[in-house]
């Protein structure tokens, strides 16, 4: 894919952006309409509630399928697949007579998004080199952030003008659009028939890989940290009194911050380098976690502002490192991108959605279990951090191996008789 201005290249870059907001989009878009869908399917909330178990589990099983069928089919091939499938299901969701109907497009929805989610990744390393990635991944994953502010204001939009069918209507058009630019600047790679390819990866593999899966702990431990947070904020903010008003601003200093974090790493990896600037974004990540632990669990604060205050900070921290750690990540599997963004995407949505649940068994002691939780997390990111600079997995293990009495006991022997 050559471009010959800089128009054509922000173009490619919305496409990217597009893609990577997709799920984002389809996940967000539609609670505004949770009530006028209750009342359609004359159902319970719970009911309706129920559909985004489905979109999730969907997104979780996707992960894993676009790998093996980038490596088998190519990226273009595998992105039409998935988009022609979120297409169908969103169409199907529109025109659904039924909560069950509706909720098994949710699922299938979600399947077809994977595609976006993994491929795009993919894309990115394959078409730039690992320095020109890096910015691109800079550039894009902030926007990400923009998705759950965004797509429930547009659907609110919606619902004023139309009904809540109109949603998915509308999905089913960006769709389209999705799949014309993909024939347009995903380019062609030949089907590989055979099963003998010498150069293909395995899921072992990659979690044979220290600096893959150290740079996956990361990012799904960070994850797991801001979703812990996000779970339970609104609860904390009801508990002191605070309105639904009120409760939906207080997310807005987080998203601000997400993005200024993405766009300020490419500053400092400008001025200090990818690998040092990892490390000071995840050192500002544990002052943060510190001053969370000590304002919430030492000094108990009786109002909200302390912990808003640095997790908005921690926020830019995470927004920072995403791109850095997804990046170098990748760059191990460059041969098997996708694939590789595929189990990244399902360790991260495991972690963040496993902290998410965990947390929600006590939400009722509100910041207590924030902190406690980001602290857990906090753990994590460490352990990723020292395990992404192994070279080998026999490093570690003969740092943890217990010292052997024989090989002590010969060594004291030969000491003695020195």
């Amino acid at each position: 894919m050559k471009f010959i201005n800089k128009s054509g290249r922000l173009l490619f870059l919305g496409y990217l952006a597009l893609l990577s907001m997709l799920g984002f989009v389809a996940t967000d878009m539609y609670l505004p309409a949770f009530k006028s869908i209750e009342m359609t399917f004359d159902t319970s909330a719970a009911q309706v509630a129920s559909s985004l178990t489905f979109f999730l589990a969907g997104l979780a099983i996707g992960q894993l399928l676009y790998g093996p069928l980038v490596q088998r089919y190519g990226k273009r091939v595998s992105l039409l697949i998935g988009l022609s499938l979120f297409g169908v299901a969103s169409y199907t969701i529109a025109i659904s007579d039924s909560m069950l109907m509706f909720n098994i497009g949710r699922f299938f929805q979600a399947l077809g998004a994977c595609s976006a989610a993994v491929i795009w990744q993919a894309i990115v390393i394959d078409k730039y080199d690992a320095t020109e990635a890096q910015k691109v991944f800079s550039n894009i994953m902030p926007l990400v952030a923009l998705s759950p502010a965004l797509a429930p204001i547009l659907g609110a939009y919606v619902l004023e003008h139309s009904e809540w069918r109109t949603i998915f209507i509308m999905l089913t058009a960006l769709t389209v659009l999705l799949m014309l630019a993909t024939v347009l600047w995903v380019k062609k790679e030949p089907v590989k028939l055979g099963g003998d390819d010498n150069h293909a990866v395995s899921y072992l593999d990659m979690f044979n890989s220290p600096k893959y899966l150290g740079n996956v702990i990361i990012f799904g431990a960070c994850s797991a940290a801001f979703f812990s947070y996000l779970t339970l904020w609104p609860i904390v903010m009801e508990q002191h009194g605070y309105r639904a008003t009120e409760i939906g601003l207080s997310f807005i200093p987080q998203t601000i911050m997400f993005i200024v974090g993405g766009y300020m790493s490419k500053v400092l990896i400008r001025k200090v380098g990818v690998e040092q600037s990892l490390t000071l974004l995840l050192l500002l990540f544990g002052l943060c976690v510190a001053g969370i632990a000590f304002s919430t669990l030492v000094l108990r604060s009786e109002t909200i502002w302390p912990l808003l205050t640095i997790f908005s900070i921690l926020a830019a921290a995470n927004g920072a490192c995403y791109p850095i750690v997804v990046n170098s990540a990748l760059q191990v599997f460059k041969h098997a991108s996708a694939k590789a963004a595929g189990l990244q995407n399902f360790l991260q949505i495991g972690m963040a959605f496993g902290a998410s649940s965990l947390v929600a068994i006590w939400a009722s002691q509100g910041e207590v279990t924030i902190a406690l939780a980001i602290v857990v997390c906090s753990v994590g990111v460490l352990a990723g951090y020292r395990i992404r600079k192994l070279s080998n997995w026999k490093i570690l293990t003969d740092e943890l191996q217990t010292p052997d009495p024989a090989n002590i006991a010969l060594y004291r022997d030969k000491e003695n008789k020195d």
